[in-house]
């Protein structure tokens, strides 16, 4: 006859967290990365706020690329996590949208002053309601096409950007 101190506790594991949990762990991170793309500095005696996002794209070639990676690896822990290919496919748009536009010069910071692609995908996070569901392989095959895309846009935005430079350079005589 056994007894309680008899006993013996089984040990237990350590399981990875719950899908909601991964989820619930996201929302900290599009805040955070909305808040310093998009909302760091507040003009003052103004409700305008802007982040890093349109100040990093004033660098040609190299500023909207970097905004576009952040977004991106955002995007990456977004489906990691399960989230809906509706949801990828409205974030994904978000950050086309601000790369397409942000790499025509003036027109394109302007642009990214008022777009803030970082904070919708961070509102469309917070209004998301779908029940939860892990990342099927067609949801990373969605996000590669995606951000294959977005990898062209981005390379073809420094090639633009660097024939611009160039020929800015001959005009001055610095070839």
């Amino acid at each position: 006859m056994r007894t309680q101190t008899d006993v013996i506790e089984p040990e237990w594991e350590v399981l990875p967290p719950e899908e909601k949990d991964k989820r619930a762990r996201l929302e900290p991170l599009f805040r955070w990365v909305a808040i310093v793309m998009d909302e760091l500095i507040a003009f003052p005696n103004t409700k305008f706020k802007f982040g890093l996002d349109p100040l990093i794209g004033l660098v040609p070639g190299i500023g909207d690329t970097a905004s576009a990676i952040v977004s991106a690896l955002v995007l990456i822990q977004a489906a990691r996590c399960g989230l809906p290919k509706i949801l990828l496919a409205r974030m994904s748009l978000n950050i086309l949208i601000n790369e397409i536009i942000g790499i025509i010069p003036g027109l394109g910071d302007a642009f990214s002053f008022w777009f803030k692609s970082n904070k919708r995908n961070y509102q469309l996070l917070l209004a998301h309601t779908a029940t939860p569901q892990r990342a099927r392989a067609s949801d990373w095959i969605f996000v590669i096409a995606v951000l294959a895309i977005l990898f062209v846009i981005v390379a073809t935005g420094i090639f633009v950007s660097f024939l611009v430079l160039r020929a800015i350079a001959q005009l001055l005589g610095l070839h």
